[in-house]
């Protein structure tokens, strides 16, 4: 086996630790999640254990990633997949775009916590969208205490006080749009058909 490729493999481990850690996901729930055993992800977690095919698969898709995610192959195609995430404020932010002033996309996670978090609402100039894709969102806007479900979107002012957390405590997963103040989403449906039997030409 020569350097480099020991050297890849010996960087899966703390990439499968910082991956689950960032995704708030415990060793016994991954343990049960893909059917390989606790102690299997600790060891190979922390470098003991060798990365296998059939203990990388199972990984792959519970975190719903690529395998070359977890093995940190060369990247190829689009640059803008795997840009560099962002850690601020205890969440991850991942850049889904490089336009240049303008609106911005972001997948953003919610770690899981033990206890939730008390909100401390912010305020900054911009206009939000968000979409939640899994989980369940806690949004503090204002006065108003919301709770949002998958499949679920909102769009604020980001001048008016507001918050984002874990509403029960699990992980969150979330697409949001910023843009600029002023700049804000359209969303542009088709026309509403006319009911039956109307006969307007």
């Amino acid at each position: 086996m020569d350097g480099e490729t020991e050297d890849v493999l010996d960087a899966v481990g703390p990439r499968l630790r910082a991956l689950r850690r960032d995704r708030g996901i415990t060793l016994a729930s991954l343990a049960a999640t893909t059917g390989v055993s606790e102690s299997t992800l600790s060891r190979l977690e922390s470098g003991q254990r060798r990365a296998t095919l059939e203990l990388l698969l199972p990984l792959a898709r519970t975190y719903d990633v690529p395998l070359d995610d977890l093995v940190g192959a060369p990247r190829t195609g689009d640059p803008r997949i795997h840009l560099k995430p962002i850690r601020r404020f205890g969440m991850v932010f991942i850049p889904l775009s490089r336009r240049p002033g303008g609106t911005q996309a972001f997948k953003m996670i919610i770690p899981a916590r033990p206890a939730p978090r008390e909100p401390t609402p912010q305020t900054h100039e911009g206009f939000e969208w968000l979409y939640v894709l899994n989980g369940r969102l806690r949004l503090v806007l204002g006065e108003r205490d919301l709770r949002l479900s998958a499949g679920e979107a909102a769009e604020f002012d980001t001048s008016l006080p507001h918050w984002l957390g874990s509403a029960d405590g699990g992980v969150v997963e979330l697409l949001i749009l910023f843009g600029l103040h002023g700049v804000r989403s359209h969303v542009r449906a088709a026309p509403r058909r006319s009911p039956r039997g109307d006969t307007k030409r």
